[in-house]
Parts: C-alpha cells; structure tokens; sequence
C-alpha cells in the first residue's frame, strides 16, 4: 500500500529536497505541496493525503493551527510537524493539536523517511522526553493554579465566546473557522482545564470577565 504525502514548506528548496526524498522510497509518493496555510487549507482537502508533513512556521500562520482545521477537514490525515527550532511550548501546542509527530529540520534523510513511514502506519513520534514535557507542563500549569494558561490564544478567544454565550456555529462565523473546528477547540479546552460540560467553561470564563482591570496611572 502506497502512503500519500502531502507537503506544507515556505521554502521552496525545502520543499524540493522532502519530495525527492520520499518520492525515492517505495511506498511513498508525494501527492501536492503548498507554501502558505492558505494554499494548504485548499489543496489537501483536495487530494485527501495519508500524511501531511508541516513547517511549524509559515508566512500567513503557523503549522500548528493548520494541524488542527486540516484534522478537522480531513479526520483520517495524519500530520507530521517539521520545524528548526527544539521548543517544549510548540511540542506541547502540536500534541493538544492532534499531531503524530514532531521533529527537527536537521534531522537525517533516512531518519525523515522512518518519520513519515511511522506516522503513515498510525504510529506516533511522541518520544519519551515529549510525552514528559507534555505531562511536566500540565502539571505545573495546574500547580501555579491558573490552568486557562495552558490554552491556546485560539482556545481562549473560543472561551470568551463560550462566555458570551455563542452556539459552535456563531463562534465559528466569528473567527471565520468550520464549525467542526470550534467543536474540536472547545473539546481540548475542555480537558485542558478539567471540566466536562460546556456550561461549566461558560461559568469559567465569565468569572474571567468579570475581574477587575488592572488601573492604568494617569
């Protein structure tokens, strides 16, 4: 069975050097490729890869938030991230976003190969020292008493709405997502802060509103 990949990379030499890499390997191919969230958002939808290899950088967004509306877009789409940067904030953001893996630019061709090949299986990259700065993260979000840190700026906006008393279909609207993406948004917020109902983060968030604003000298 041949893996589909499909490539998400502002530069184009990056890009160039990925394909003839995978395209090499029998039971890769590589099926498209775009520079921006913009081009992706439109073209893996249409092609419906196995495997989306994604720069966690792009010109017009970041390849975390594409990670979770392309999921949203195509359920079966498992998403690699590749970026240049060793980062626990951008690991922590790729798992609660549904990625199946993340690793670094300068890793060796052979070992990208495996990358793509494991997450094509359903395996994930999830190493030992992610899943521990994931769980360390967490714990210490908690500890420090003040879990709505551990959200996404897109999760908290949704929150805030959720506050205002929106349906999914109204937030949606409003941040110019698919609705599908506001239920996977309020989903990982949700057990991000521990709660199991929407009307408990209503709750959560208008106590946030209601806080006093810091005062502002003169």
């Amino acid at each position: 069975m041949v893996a589909r990949v499909f490539l998400v990379d502002d530069h184009e030499v990056v890009r160039v050097g990925i394909r003839e890499l995978l395209s090499a390997q029998e039971g890769l191919e590589v099926v498209g490729e775009a520079s921006s969230v913009t081009e992706a958002l439109t073209r893996v939808p249409a092609v419906e890869p196995d495997v989306a290899v994604l720069d966690v950088r792009l010109p017009d967004g970041n390849g975390i938030e594409l990670c979770r509306e392309l999921l949203s877009r195509v359920p079966d789409l498992k998403c690699l991230m590749l970026t240049s940067f060793t980062d626990d904030e951008a690991l922590f953001d790729a798992i609660m976003a549904g990625a199946s893996g993340f690793v670094l630019k300068r890793i060796v061709g052979s070992d990208l190969v495996h990358a793509v090949q494991t997450v094509a299986a359903g395996g994930s990259l999830l190493d030992a020292r992610s899943t521990a700065a994931l769980l360390n993260r967490i714990r210490r979000e908690r500890e420090q008493g003040d879990p709505v840190r551990m959200l996404t700026e897109q999760e908290r906006t949704v929150l805030d709405l959720i506050g205002e008393g929106l349906t999914n279909k109204q937030i949606a609207d409003k941040m110019f997502l698919a609705e599908k993406t506001v239920k996977n948004y309020v989903s990982h917020l949700l057990a991000k802060l521990g709660l199991e109902r929407r009307t408990q983060a209503a709750v959560l968030a208008s106590k946030l509103s209601s806080k006093p604003a810091p005062r502002e000298d003169g």
